[in-house]
């Protein structure tokens, strides 16, 4: 599909496949894309999805979509995208996965999907991680297949925190264009946002606590053991600044002292660490409040993803459900990342990619 016949009050339209709840189609929409369907096998992340998004969600195994079933979303008068983010669990050093898990080859159907569909723009966002996984023969193949069919690949490890996201996060960013060069804009040249910056005017809440004006403003519990624990945290410390009685088991043992990023809490004058999807836990990770004593809440991980800050992610009125929202927010692409591949979709378009054209709070 020809940018010739492009809108300039429409300037692209996008389908997000692996959408969860519309992080990077939200980051697309806020940079002036228009977001037309997202797909995911989570029914879970439709309300989140379609009410912050104006777009429809489509629970479906993308495994299992043929290129037509893409094509007819697309209006045929104005410039088209195709983007996604595969499950990136199989290729994550966080978690070891066997090779034979299934989900690597969605990589290679998100490929054959971009072939047969023909979209003018392609992204795709992943873990650094993708690049070496089983010698590069995965990430080395979709950029082949897509090289074959006539696009331009361009591709960087992104250091979040330079686009704007309040968070210490590495990601693979793959840009692709038919017949024309592409490339990730140019950093914002900003200061880093800091946990202070993104978070810091938050109503206080105990662990265990839900905000009466938020629900997404909610803490995990502590045991009474781990409420000692973070007690006796600093800011930036480790477990090692606790009493001995205070430590666990695997601590004390050679193999636990090469751990020193879980139990601890955050700084308020850098970006937080990665968040993960099990980020609203205190022994997970560097995700204790750097004030409180409790864990950050899930719309304080929200926000350190660069979702805004009334981001919905269920009705009004109806119980969140924890872990599973968390979890969500984890696995999304960080907004503002997103929003920086869109103003590149822009400016390879002719538009003005650096003054985007939905405006609103970020972080």
């Amino acid at each position: 599909m020809s940018s010739e016949n492009s809108d300039p009050t429409n300037p692209a339209e996008v389908v997000d496949l692996f959408c969860g709840v519309g992080a990077l189609s939200h980051g697309l929409k806020r940079a002036g894309l228009r977001v037309l369907a997202g797909y995911d096998t989570d029914e879970g992340c439709r309300f989140a999805y379609e009410s912050n998004n104006d777009a429809k969600f489509y629970k479906a195994d993308v495994s299992k979509l043929s290129a037509e079933d893409i094509k007819k979303h697309y209006s045929g008068q104005a410039p088209t995208v195709l983007a996604g983010c595969a499950p990136c669990q199989p290729f994550s050093t966080y978690k070891h996965r066997y090779a034979e898990d299934p989900q690597w080859g969605l990589v290679g159907k998100f490929a054959d999907l971009v072939v047969g569909v023909e979209p003018d723009f392609v992204t795709m966002e992943n873990v650094p991680s993708l690049v070496a996984y089983k010698n590069g023969e995965v990430f080395n193949g979709f950029c082949a297949k897509l090289e074959a069919a006539g696009y331009q690949v361009s591709w960087e490890i992104a250091k979040c925190e330079e686009f704007g996201v309040p968070q210490r996060r590495r990601r693979l960013v793959l840009l692709a264009a038919k017949d024309q060069t592409i490339e990730l804009k140019a950093k914002s040249g900003k200061d880093l946002i800091s946990v202070r910056d993104a978070i810091g005017n938050l109503p206080p809440i105990s662990a265990g606590e839900t905000h009466p004006d938020d629900p997404l403003h909610a803490a995990s519990s502590l045991s009474p053991l781990n409420l000692m624990r973070i007690r006796a945290s600093r800011p930036g410390g480790t477990w090692r600044d606790w009493p001995e009685d205070l430590r666990a088991e695997c601590h004390r043992r050679d193999s636990g002292k090469t751990y020193p990023g879980v139990y601890a809490r955050m700084t308020w004058d850098d970006p937080s660490p990665t968040m993960t999807t099990q980020c609203y836990g205190f022994g997970n990770g560097r995700f204790g409040h750097p004030e409180q004593d409790r864990a950050i809440s899930l719309r304080e991980a929200a926000i350190l993803q660069s979702f805004p800050g009334d981001y919905a992610f269920a009705p009004e009125g109806k119980k969140l459900p924890f872990k599973e929202v968390g979890r969500w927010i984890g696995n999304a692409v960080p907004v503002k990342l997103a929003e920086a591949v869109g103003e590149s979709i822009l400016r390879n378009l002719g538009s003005s990619a650096n003054e985007p054209r939905i405006q609103g709070e970020t972080v």
